[in-house]
C-alpha cells in the first residue's frame, strides 16, 4: 500500500521539464517577426522610416528590441527557477523530507526556492519552539523572483511617451509654416503644404509606433509576470505542505 501511494505522489514529477513560459515567448515573438516581415514586404516599414525625419520611430523600434531581449533573459531565468522548484518538490515528495532537509538542504538543486528552504532550515534551528512563520521570507522570495520585471512597465511607458513626443514634434512641424503663409505666393504655398504633410507623417507614424510597441511590451511582461506568480505559488505550496511541517517535527519535536 505504501509503495502504491509513493508512486502516486511521484507521478506528477515524472513529466518533462516545463518550458511553457519560454515557448510562449518564442511563439509570440515569432508572430511579431512574421508581422514585421509582411509590413516590410508591402513597403510600410520603409515608408515609416523615410517619412519620420525625427527618427523617433526608429528609436522606438530599437528600444523595443532591447526590451524584448531583456524579457527573454528574465523568462529564461524564471523557467530555470520553475524547473529547479519542481525538482525540489520531486525530491521532497519521493523521499524522506527530514533526510532531504538535513545538513542545510544540500541535496536540493540550486535555485531561489532552495535558498528559501535553507533559510527556513536556519530559522528552525535558531527558533526555540512554536510554528515556523515564513511570511517575511516569502516576501523576500517574491522580490527575488520578480527581479527586474518592473523594467517592462518602465519600457512600456517610455515607448508610449516617445510616441506622444513624436506627435507633438510632428504638429509643431505641421503648424510652423502657417505663421508665414502667403496665399498669393503659390511656390510658398506648395512648400508649406509639403512641410505640413511631413509634420503630419511624423506625428502619425511616431504615435503608431509608440502605441504598438507599448502594447507588445505589455503583453510580453504580462506573460512573464504570470510565470513568476506560478513559480511563487508552487514554492508557497511546497514549503507549507512539505518543508515547514518536516522542520517542526525535526527541531521542535
Amino acid at each position: 500500500m505504501s509503495s502504491i501511494s509513493l508512486v502516486k505522489i511521484a507521478l506528477p514529477g515524472t513529466d518533462t521539464s516545463d518550458r511553457g513560459p519560454l515557448l510562449l515567448w518564442m511563439v509570440f515573438t515569432g508572430l511579431s517577426i512574421f508581422a514585421v516581415i509582411l509590413l516590410w514586404q508591402y513597403g510600410l516599414i520603409r515608408l515609416m522610416v523615410t517619412s519620420d525625419r525625427t527618427f523617433i520611430s526608429s528609436l522606438i523600434a530599437v528600444l523595443y528590441i532591447i526590451t524584448s531581449c531583456h524579457c527573454l533573459w528574465r523568462t529564461w531565468a524564471i523557467t530555470r527557477e520553475g524547473e529547479a522548484a519542481r525538482r525540489t518538490g520531486d525530491i521532497l515528495s519521493a523521499g524522506d523530507d527530514t533526510n532531504a532537509l538535513h545538513v542545510n538542504a544540500e541535496l536540493l538543486p540550486a535555485g531561489l526556492v532552495t535558498d528559501h528552504i535553507r533559510s527556513l532550515v536556519t530559522k528552525a534551528k535558531a527558533q526555540a519552539a512554536g510554528r515556523i512563520d515564513q511570511t517575511l521570507l516569502l516576501r523576500s522570495l517574491a522580490d527575488q523572483l520578480r527581479g527586474s520585471n518592473g523594467f517592462g512597465a518602465f519600457a512600456s511607458d517610455t515607448l508610449m511617451k516617445l510616441g506622444l513626443l513624436g506627435t507633438i514634434i510632428g504638429f509643431i512641424i505641421m503648424l510652423a509654416p502657417i505663421a508665414t503663409l502667403d496665399a498669393a505666393d503659390k511656390v510658398a504655398m506648395k512648400s508649406s503644404m509639403g512641410l505640413m504633410s511631413d509634420g503630419m507623417a511624423v506625428a502619425m507614424y511616431t504615435t503608431l509606433a509608440g502605441l504598438v510597441g507599448s502594447i507588445l511590451v505589455r503583453i510580453q511582461y504580462y506573460m512573464l509576470d504570470a510565470a513568476t506568480q506560478r513559480v511563487f505559488a508552487d514554492a508557497v505550496t511546497l514549503t507549507e505542505t512539505r518543508v515547514t511541517p518536516a522542520l517542526e517535527r525535526q527541531y521542535h519535536g
